[in-house]
């Protein structure tokens, strides 16, 4: 079967995964990415009431509970955003409190895992796949901090850190080798969207039958072409964009910085117009093509996503454009 007739992870994980017969789909890729058996209790919907008007949604792709009560964040990320890490530490912080109801103990405050799935270059590194979590070591001992015998007994793990959130994030781009352990295997269809006859990584077998595009109903599959055009126009407006925001920018940069070396030095002058030049480009270009997804019916959320941009400054430039 060629790539091009499965269905996308993303679009899969806020759709197909969703539904309880899927379920040993989303199982196996966790239990493969996080080494230990994980059973799907049920899916829960993430999106906290606003306190305010300034206060965020949390919005995300997957939010699943296991077995053992323990709460996993899946989010798959397309486009480049600058404050991503923050976005990270903010989900599982939002999830953390909106799974505790007023009055209730500490001990109540559930473990989450946050997997993030990115299809950029998200940091610096060499690896594709990481994972981050908290560890409490001796300044004097370097020893590990551990929970009491009771703790243990109550909470199930041995060291402090285990209590807090984990984070995994899968830097799919990065996968450039031949896909060797069961992760890889995943990874790998995470990058293609093929899948070998051969693969034995948990949920992969399954993933071949359920993810099939000839399986979606004519209205899921109408769905789904939206989805991808929606993809296209929003990788057509960042090209675009950095396209046009660059050459305007520099054209702008060189008048600036002609003007500016009067007195200081030309030289200088043009390096330091270039670069307000550029950045006043880019503003203006990346203001326009918020403007263009709007009136071509993206949403917020997806405008946000592709622009980095904050929504109350979406919001912000649409008041002052008047389209709100």
């Amino acid at each position: 079967m060629a790539k091009s007739d499965y269905i996308m992870f993303d679009w899969a994980a806020k759709q197909l995964l969703r539904q309880k017969s899927n379920f040993v789909v989303l199982e196996g890729f966790l239990t493969t990415l996080l080494g230990e058996t994980i059973r799907i209790k049920h899916i829960l919907e993430s999106e906290g009431n606003k306190e305010d008007a300034i206060d965020k949604f949390n919005r995300v792709d997957m939010l699943a509970e296991n077995s053992r009560g323990e709460l996993v964040i899946i989010e798959v990320q397309n486009n480049r955003e600058l404050n991503y890490f923050h976005r990270m530490l903010y989900g599982t912080s939002k999830v953390i409190t909106e799974y505790i109801s007023g009055g209730e103990p500490y001990d109540h405050v559930k473990k989450v895992y946050s997997v993030n799935i990115v299809y950029f270059d998200l940091g610096q590194g060499n690896d594709y796949v990481y994972h981050g979590y908290t560890e409490f070591r001796g300044i004097h001992t370097n020893d590990v901090l551990k929970l009491s015998v009771n703790q243990q007994k109550q909470f199930i793990h041995k060291e402090v850190g285990k209590l807090f959130p984990e984070y995994y994030v899968i830097r799919v781009d990065e996968f450039d080798r031949k896909a060797i352990t069961p992760l890889d295997e995943w990874i790998s269809f995470l990058k293609t969207g093929d899948i070998p006859e051969d693969a034995k990584a948990g949920g992969l077998a399954e993933a071949r039958e359920r993810l099939r595009r000839d399986r979606l109903s004519k209205e899921e599959q109408r769905t789904y072409d939206a989805h991808l055009e929606a993809l296209r126009y929003q990788r057509s407006v960042i090209q675009t964009g950095l396209f046009e925001g660059h050459e305007k920018g520099l054209e702008e940069g060189i008048g600036i910085g002609i003007e500016k070396g009067i007195g200081i030095g030309i030289e200088k002058g043009r390096k330091e117009g270039r670069e307000e030049g550029r950045e006043e480009g880019r503003t203006k270009e990346l203001e326009k093509n918020v403007l263009t997804a709007y009136q071509n019916n993206l949403s917020i959320e997806q405008i946000q996503a592709f622009s980095s941009l904050t929504q109350e400054h979406i919001l912000e430039i649409l008041k002052r454009n008047k389209l709100l």
